[in-house]
């Protein structure tokens, strides 16, 4: 009774773009289950999956055609999109599921394919199976036209819309929606809004790497703060030198950029390799040469 009621859903057909983005999910979960399986084995011996890695992987990949392709019919990705696989070797318009022969084959063509492949890697570079070497040209030949003939594949796919992967076409399943697709509503002030921000949200990451943050605060305090009338004795020199222009504590290393303020050594020679226009935050002045103080400062002044 359920397998009538379901020979008698109608057939959607599937965009392309739909079709693409189901294989691309596919392969997102590939990768994700195999990183998640490879973890669990951090804390052992390196390498310890190299020798049987072709097989661990076409086992996993056996787990995953039990419960999508043989149970539902579909990929985990078909699945996500509301995709299904038809028996399209059928004669009737209406949906039908895949026999057990096509899912067999999909097996075998998909995994066993891919198994098939990364084992002939490893042999072929093994140097002690030296007699393999010479079915290599020809097991070449065969992995390269079935490449082309994939590409020729790809592009019938992209004119017609139907049998995205080669797999497909050789066996005759084709991508079908599971439930007719409604017409999408989305907002057109929703759209500009997300346009809006999108496109200021590129326009700060292009402009705030072109703006000098540190002199224009520099800049800033110089403008907020009052500026007394300085004098280029030493008297002055000596009474500006107990606390650095830039930190405000006890200079260490104290140097000077010409003027009558003192900054450390590493203030003042991380701020002039980070501006090369770097200018004092109190007078302004620019860097003219970077020189040690020469007056000694007991700490018995600052009482």
């Amino acid at each position: 009774m359920a397998s009538s009621i379901g020979s008698e859903k109608s057939v959607n057909p599937v965009l392309r773009i739909s079709q693409l983005d189901a294989l691309e999910l596919n392969k997102a979960l590939e990768q994700l289950v195999w990183s998640q399986f490879t973890s669990c084995f951090h804390g052992f011996k390196p390498g310890v999956l190299a020798h049987i890695e072709p097989e661990v992987k076409a086992f996993l990949w056996l787990i995953l055609w039990r419960f999508t392709i043989y149970s539902k019919n579909a990929t985990v990705g078909q699945a996500i999109l509301n995709i299904q696989y038809k028996n399209n070797l059928s004669q009737t318009e209406k949906y039908q599921s895949l026999s057990k022969h096509q899912k067999l084959w999909y097996l075998i063509f998909t995994v066993g394919g891919r198994w098939l492949e990364e084992r002939c890697y490893d042999l072929f570079s093994n140097r002690q199976l030296q007699s393999f070497c010479k079915i290599k040209p020809y097991i070449n030949f065969g992995a390269g036209l079935l490449k082309l003939c994939g590409l020729l594949n790809f592009l019938i796919f992209l004119q017609k819309g139907t049998f995205a992967t080669l797999t497909e076409r050789i066996l005759g399943i084709r991508s079908v929606f599971c439930k007719p697709q409604g017409v999408r509503q989305v907002g057109f002030e929703y759209m500009n809004r997300e346009l809006l921000w999108h496109g200021f949200a590129e326009f700060l990451i292009y402009l705030l790497p072109l703006i000098n943050v540190q002199k224009l605060k520099i800049k800033i305090s110089s403008w907020c703060l009052p500026v007394a009338g300085l004098s280029n004795s030493k008297n002055t020199l000596a009474a500006h030198c107990k606390e650095c222009s830039l930190c405000g504590e006890w200079p260490t290393m104290p140097h000077t950029i010409g003027c009558s303020h003192v900054f450390c050594y590493y203030c003042i020679k991380s701020n002039y390799l980070f501006d090369m226009y770097f200018t004092c935050p109190k007078c302004g002045s620019e860097v003219h040469s970077l020189q040690p103080l020469k007056y000694k400062i007991e700490m018995t002044e600052l009482h």
